[in-house]
């Protein structure tokens, strides 16, 4: 007899909350000095680890305040999936080829150019923190007040809001990395 796919489904725990022994440790926690900082009792925690219980918010900021985090960042990690596998999407801006894997928090690309080509889009100049790593040639970056030529094995990193431009002095490889910034307020 087959059984029922959604009664299974519902077996499955809705939050994954065994993260939360990953954070501990690396915090270098016993169950005893979190339960403490946290006024959650070691069996709460000890359920929570071993997902056997599902969290309250209530639980779940008393914990983060202990690890600088907020509960919906638990919530967050308990959520989540282990990894997240995507494909790169290729495409050309300026004179730079250009492949790109994109998550919620941050951008990679990779890029070439031959020398000359130039590269500026200040409509997608983000609140972000970007880093430009120079793999092969020359490449100079011009920011507002300032201009650095790179170098292969040299890398840079500043805030993508300001005006920048990048130019390839020798054909070139470069990897850049959007980090998105945490919420202000």
């Amino acid at each position: 007899m087959a059984s029922d796919p959604v009664l299974a489904q519902e077996a499955v725990p809705a939050f994954n909350f065994s993260i939360l022994r990953d954070i501990r440790k690396r915090a270098d926690l016993t169950l005893s000095a979190l339960s403490e900082r946290s006024g959650v009792s070691v069996a709460v925690i000890s359920k929570l680890e071993r997902n056997q219980t599902q969290a309250e918010v209530g639980t779940l900021h008393k914990i983060g305040k202990v690890f600088g985090m907020r509960a919906t960042d638990l919530l967050s990690l308990a959520e989540a999936p282990i990894s997240n596998k995507k494909s790169s999407v290729r495409y050309k801006s300026g004179a730079f080829e250009l492949e790109a894997i994109r998550y919620g928090n941050a951008d990679c690309i990779y890029a070439t150019a031959v020398a000359g080509a130039r590269v500026s889009k200040p409509e997608i100049h983000h609140d972000d923190h970007e880093i430009c790593w120079v793999l092969k040639g020359t490449v100079r970056l011009d920011l507002p007040k300032e201009s650095h030529e790179l170098e292969a094995g040299q890398s840079i990193q500043f805030d993508a809001i300001q005006e920048h431009s990048y130019e390839a002095i020798e054909d070139c490889q470069v990897v850049i990395v959007h980090i998105r910034k945490d919420k202000r307020y």
